[in-house]
Parts: structure tokens; C-alpha cells; sequence
């Protein structure tokens, strides 16, 4: 199935749903909850008013909701506190939670499919090289403007940011976080291309 069904999306649409209400109603941080979920604040509406005219694949919305859970994860718990992050941390033996840094890898695995789905379907790009480059392109500069979006609610909000930039004392998260998106990216350019190329040559006839 190269595009799921009317009904698929609703019930995906409406679990996003049940689930962004379950974790606004008493999440770690308000403030931290509302920018965590921000994104899937926006790309609901966006992805119900467009869907009809501009189906997406069944791989790129099966990527998108995966992705929101995590935000929403992130978003209910605070990155630092997510429990599944400290479950990793055991396995791991590490002491810091690094479940911010499966948001980050995501921040680079979705776009990336993105990116591509809309060059290809729009025809914007030619050349699988340059294709490839481009999603990347594409990923390094959401990445960046996150981390530009963090540096502006530290500076706005002071100690209050700090749920949200979830830096838990490291140095170099900043630049971790970026290198994460770009894990991400390659990641999925490599993993999904042939199958995202299949769906959309169905999609296209």
C-alpha cells in the first residue's frame, strides 16, 4: 500500500490526538511540554487540510508518527526524565539519559525522507547524488534552527529553558545534537531509498 487510507489516518490522526491531551494534562513542565509539541501541533492540521490533495506515502506517515510520539514523550516527561531514556542509560552503563538524543537522531531520520519525497514528487532535483546531498541539506539546517530556537529560549526564558534545552550539564550537546540529525539522515537515505522509490513509482502511476 503506497498511501494509507482515509480511515488509517484518521485513527493515526486521532491516537496523536489522545495522546497529546494525555500528555498535557500534567506534564513535568508546561512551558517545555508546549515547545516539545509544537511541531506536532503544527504538522496535524497541515498534514489533514493537504492530504487529499497531496497523499503522502505510507513509509513518510508511518515516520511522521513515530516521530510525534517521541516528541510527545519528550514533551510530557521532559527530555532528561523520560523513562525509557533511563532504561537505556542501564543497558548502556552511561549516566546521563539519552533519550534527547533519539529526538535528535529522529530530527534527522524523518526530515531526511521528507526532504526527498518532496524534491522527487515536485521534481525539483535530478542526480541521486545530488538528491542525497540535499535531504541532508535540508536536515543540518532544521537541526540548526532548532539548536538557534534553544539558544533563544535560554536567553528569553533563563533557568526556565533549561527542561527544554535538556543539556544535563553536557559541554557539547549542541553540537552532539547536530551530529545525531546528521547519523539520522544518512541513516535513512540508505536504509529506506529503495522502498520510499517503490511506493512513490505506485503512487506516481
Amino acid at each position: 500500500m503506497t498511501t494509507p487510507s482515509s480511515r488509517n489516518l484518521a485513527i493515526a490522526a486521532a491516537a496523536l490526538t489522545a495522546l497529546l491531551v494525555v500528555s498535557g494534562i500534567a506534564p513535568f513542565d508546561r512551558i517545555t511540554w508546549l515547545m516539545e509539541v509544537a511541531p506536532v501541533l503544527i504538522a496535524l492540521p497541515l498534514m489533514a487540510a493537504t492530504h487529499r490533495r497531496f497523499p503522502l506515502t505510507t513509509l513518510l506517515y508511518m515516520l511522521i508518527f513515530v516521530h510525534a510520539v517521541v516528541l510527545i514523550a519528550g514533551g510530557a516527561y521532559s527530555y532528561a526524565r523520560v523513562p525509557l531514556g533511563f532504561w537505556i542509560a542501564d543497558v548502556l552503563g552511561v549516566d546521563r539519559n539519552p533519550y534527547d538524543k533519539i529526538g535528535h537522531f529522529m530530527q534527522g531520520f524523518v526530515p531526511a525522507i521528507v526532504a526527498r519525497e518532496i524534491f522527487l514528487r515536485g521534481a525539483h532535483v535530478q542526480g541521486r547524488r545530488m538528491l542525497a546531498f540535499l535531504s541532508i541539506c535540508v536536515v543540518m539546517m532544521v537541526s540548526s534552527c532548532y539548536e538557534l530556537i534553544e539558544w533563544a529560549a535560554a536567553v528569553a526564558l533563563g533557568q526556565g529553558a533549561d527542561e527544554f534545552l535538556g543539556t544535563q550539564g553536557y559541554a557539547w550537546d549542541t553540537q552532539s545534537d547536530m551530529f545525531l540529525a546528521l547519523l539520522g539522515a544518512c541513516t535513512a537515505l540508505l536504509l529506506l531509498s529503495g522502498r520510499h522509490d517503490r511506493q512513490l513509482a505506485v503512487l506516481r502511476e
